[in-house]
C-alpha cells in the first residue's frame, strides 16, 4: 500500500471537532456524502455506544447522517442529541414520510480522568463539531475526541502517554482507502518496525514483555472510521470494518483487552465509475490505513 498525504477522508467527507483543552476533552463528527452504506465492527469488550445495532448487515437501514466520536465516556453520548437537531435542521434524516429522522450511530472513550471529570460533550458540542466541519484540512493531535485521550496504561493509569486524533490514507491499484482513529488504549502504540512510537513510562517499561502483566485501567478504547468510495453492499461493508479493525490490532500492543471498547466504522460513498472494486485489496488498505491513522494519532 502507498501512502497518501491525508488533509481528510475524501471527496464529500468533512469532519468538524469541539475541544475543550483545559478540561481534557471533546467531540468529533464525521458528517459523510448521502447515499453511503455504513456498517461496524465491534472488538473491546467495554464499548460506550449509540444507534450501533442499526449497522448490523441484517438491519434494514444502510445510511448513516452522521458518525460522532466522543471523550466523556457514556455522558458524552449526549453530544448526538445536538448532531441530531443540526441535521434536522437541514432536513436531513431517514425519510419516514412524516419526519426525516437523522440516523447518527456514536461511540465514546474514557477519557474521565485526563482534565475534569465533570466537563463532557453534550449537545451544544455536538452541534458545535458539526458547524466547524469541512472537507479538510483537518487538525490532528489533541483536539476533538482525542483531546484527553491517552496510551500505554498496561502498567497502571499514572504511567500513561497522551494519545490523539490521525489521519491516514493509502492507495493500492488504483483504489483509496481513509481513515480517521483516536488512540485511547491500554497498550502502546506500536511503529510497523515493532518499535514503540507511544507507551507505557512506567517501571517495567523498558523491559515490554510480549505479554505485559496489565494492570486493571477500565475504560479505554481506540475508535476509527474508514471512508472510501465504492458501490458495495453492507455486508461487504461490515466485512472491511473488520480488516479495519485488524490495523488496531497491529499497531496496538496489547489490543482488545477487556478494558478496552473498541469499535471500526466504514462508510463506503457511492462511486459513479462503472468499475468493480477488489474487496482484497480494500481489506489490505483498511487494515493498513487504520494502523497508521493510530501512528499518525500519537506521533
Amino acid at each position: 500500500a502507498i501512502t497518501v498525504e491525508a488533509t481528510g477522508l475524501g471527496p464529500g467527507f468533512r469532519i468538524g471537532h469541539w475541544t475543550d483543552a483545559d478540561a481534557g476533552t471533546g467531540c468529533t463528527v464525521v458528517l459523510p456524502p448521502s447515499g453511503n452504506v455504513t456498517s461496524c465492527d465491534i472488538r473491546g469488550s467495554s464499548p460506550g455506544s449509540r444507534e450501533l445495532e442499526q449497522l448490523h448487515p441484517d438491519r434494514r437501514l444502510t445510511e448513516v447522517h452522521a458518525v460522532l466520536l466522543s471523550g466523556g465516556s457514556a455522558f458524552g453520548l449526549a453530544a448526538a442529541t445536538g448532531v441530531v437537531d443540526f441535521l434536522e435542521e437541514r432536513s436531513i434524516g431517514y425519510d419516514t414520510t412524516i419526519a426525516k429522522v437523522p440516523i447518527v450511530p456514536a461511540a465514546v472513550i474514557f477519557d474521565l480522568g485526563t482534565g475534569r471529570s465533570d466537563v463532557r460533550p453534550g449537545p451544544d458540542e455536538g452541534r458545535a463539531a458539526c458547524e466547524a466541519a469541512s472537507e479538510g484540512p483537518v487538525e490532528t493531535g489533541r483536539v476533538g475526541v482525542g483531546t484527553g485521550a491517552t496510551v500505554g496504561k498496561w502498567a497502571g493509569r499514572e504511567h500513561a502517554v497522551p494519545g490523539g486524533v490521525g489521519l491516514a490514507v493509502m492507495e493500492e491499484r488504483g483504489q483509496r482507502v481513509a481513515a480517521l482513529a483516536v488512540a485511547n488504549a491500554v497498550g502502546d502504540v506500536i511503529a510497523a518496525d515493532g518499535t514503540v512510537l507511544a507507551g507505557s513510562g512506567g517501571p517495567d517499561a523498558a523491559l515490554r514483555p510480549p505479554l505485559p502483566q496489565i494492570q486493571p485501567v477500565p475504560a479505554n478504547t481506540v475508535l476509527a472510521l474508514v471512508a472510501l468510495q465504492a458501490n458495495i453492499d453492507k455486508r461487504d461493508v461490515r466485512w472491511l470494518a473488520a480488516r479495519g479493525t485488524d490495523g488496531i490490532t497491529t499497531s496496538i500492543r496489547p489490543a482488545h483487552t477487556r478494558y478496552d471498547g473498541d469499535v471500526v466504522f466504514t462508510v463506503a460513498a457511492p462511486d459513479g465509475s462503472a468499475g468493480t472494486p477488489d474487496l482484497d485489496v480494500l481489506g489490505v488498505l483498511a487494515t493498513a490505513a487504520v494502523a497508521e491513522a493510530v501512528r499518525n494519532a500519537v506521533v
